[in-house]
């Protein structure tokens, strides 16, 4: 691994002291050229390995696993302050293409979502469109066979749009969304906004200018982040049914599209296991074997949306992944919470039957789906 155990560990280590995990993902059909050995150890005293999605091979099993369980598509993120670095551009490049290759193979869609945390102010202009224009220049990827559009347009989509805690302005932002969506030869794209949960009220993480709500009646899509908003299967019910419903009639009345996020739980221990001012528990939010996620799509589906964004495929820092994790971790000081006696891959499927609910092939119904 070129750039050290990036999303694995602190600094490019990857050790107990410097571990930001808190699932192993499974690695029993990876290939021995896709095994990155690790410090730690299983009960038996092997070696555990981990992955890289800088090899093709593990990235079109990814998809492979997609297109198995009927998962929709896939958006590809790629965060802009890590485009400073030609070492980390390179790599993320790489990545880049094997999503590519993948989705060619086996006819799963996807999209690029730009993530701008960490930006400051200019950079959205010095490094994200710069590299939109140099993708475009090289190899333009909205042309692959199975790229996701939306209203006949290529998605581009951007995260990170109207919070507070940035440098980068709404101005700014304004700009990215006239570049893409404008003429010419980088332009004519569809826009998606990532934004926070509260958007339309302007409230808590949001930036508090009515500017925002301007820009955003502009876009195409608009996606509230809810990962870390919803606690419990009931709490989300609740807050999501409080919430979506003004949401959609806002977005409908200015012709804007809705994409609801869901996530299957929630756990950084071990990424904040360093922090002076936070210590997040292990298994902060649980995933109650599958019911906090399919309460989450059901509750979108009776407020009337008509697509997801299940957060996340394989983000194990933040606990939030649905592919195959370890059911027998390392052993050691390290804690791991695993899916426990569910099978590796039960959100996976699951996710499946999400898309399949969403499109009325089964009942919306408040009882998880049985497996057969």
């Amino acid at each position: 691994m070129e750039i050290g155990f990036n999303h694995f560990g602190r600094e490019r280590s990857f050790s107990p002291k410097a571990i930001t995990i808190d699932y192993w993902p499974d690695m029993s059909e990876a290939g021995p050229s896709e095994r990155f050995a690790t410090e730690f150890r299983h009960s038996d005293g092997k070696v555990a390995y981990v992955f890289s999605s800088a090899h093709p091979d593990t990235v079109l099993r990814h998809f492979r696993w997609m297109k198995q369980y009927g998962i929709g598509g896939a958006m590809l993120q790629r965060f802009a302050s890590s485009l400073r670095k030609p070492s980390i551009r390179t790599f993320r490049d790489r990545v880049l293409a094997n999503v590519r290759q993948a989705s060619r193979e086996t006819g799963v869609p996807w999209a690029l979502m730009y993530d701008l945390s960490g930006l400051g102010k200019g950079e959205i202009e010095k490094l994200l469109v710069d590299d939109v224009r140099r993708l475009i220049d090289r190899d333009d990827f909205r042309r692959d066979p199975f790229y996701l559009h939306h209203k006949g347009r290529p998605l581009i989509a951007i995260w990170g749009v109207g919070f507070k805690d940035r440098n980068y302005t709404i101005a700014e932002t304004a700009e990215l969304f006239k570049f893409l969506k404008g003429d010419g030869k980088y332009g004519g794209n569809a826009v998606m906004a990532g934004v926070p949960y509260w958007w339309r009220q302007l409230h808590s993480a949001t930036e508090k200018d009515p500017k925002l709500l301007e820009q955003l009646a502009e876009v195409d899509i608009v996606s509230p982040w809810a990962v870390g908003r919803l606690r419990t299967p009931e709490h989300a019910a609740m807050i999501s049914q409080a919430v979506m419903g003004p949401d959609l009639k806002w977005l409908r009345e200015r012709g804007v599209s809705y994409l609801p996020v869901n996530f299957p739980g929630f756990s950084w221990h071990n990424l904040m296991i360093k922090s002076t001012t936070r210590k997040a528990r292990l298994d902060e939010i649980p995933r109650e074997g599958g019911r906090f996620l399919w309460t989450q799509a059901v509750t979108a589906k009776r407020a009337g949306a008509k697509m997801l964004y299940v957060s996340m495929f394989d983000e194990i820092d933040e606990g939030t992944q649905i592919f195959k994790v370890d059911s027998n971790p390392p052993t050691g000081p390290t804690r791991f919470l695993t899916y426990g006696d569910l099978p590796s891959d039960h959100y996976l499927w699951l996710t499946g039957q999400i898309q399949q609910m969403l499109r009325g092939d089964i009942p919306a119904t408040d009882e998880l789906p049985h497996r057969k």
